[in-house]
């Protein structure tokens, strides 16, 4: 088994709704027409990811707190309209875990490894997200133990 590698430690946060505003055409202004209508209404996205696939279509997918998830929908679905998306999808019931270390940019292998961990458990990521020092995962609330406890394993944390 390898080492495990030394991190800044988890972030973790549970009850959670995923919020996907997908297939919308590409243009400027997606990201500022969704998030500016959250922010009327003091909605906090914990986690976005977008990607624009083959067909120049954009997908935004963001999480929020699963007790704003109604009114964050209500909010989201005239704007997906206004953007032509082809659907607006929600996953309820999801968490965000995610590892950091202020040197992860200077070592190769850290989201494969902790990508594994979670693949050796059974684990489905539904979003991933990863900055110079941060790999986030959003997964199912029921596997969140063992995505902490597989983390644990393969990063030494404080």
């Amino acid at each position: 088994m390898e080492q495990p590698v030394a991190a800044g430690g988890l972030l973790k946060f549970r009850d959670l709704c995923l919020i996907g505003v997908m297939s919308a055409p590409d243009r400027p202004g997606i990201g500022a027409s969704i998030f500016r209508a959250l922010g009327q209404v003091n909605i906090n996205a914990q986690f976005i990811v977008q990607c624009i696939d083959l067909r120049h279509r954009s997908h935004v997918l963001f999480c929020v707190a699963e007790e704003e998830a109604s009114e964050a929908l209500s909010r989201i679905k005239p704007v997906a309209r206004e953007l032509e998306a082809e659907d607006v999808s929600e996953e309820h019931h999801v968490a965000l875990i995610a590892v950091f270390g202020p040197d992860f940019r200077e070592r190769p292998g850290i989201a494969g490894r902790a990508f594994g961990t979670l693949a050796e458990r059974g684990i489905n990521i539904l979003a991933i997200s990863t900055s110079i020092s941060t790999v986030s995962c959003v997964i199912q609330n029921k596997d969140y133990d063992a995505a902490e406890e597989g983390l644990r394993q393969v990063f030494r944390l404080p």
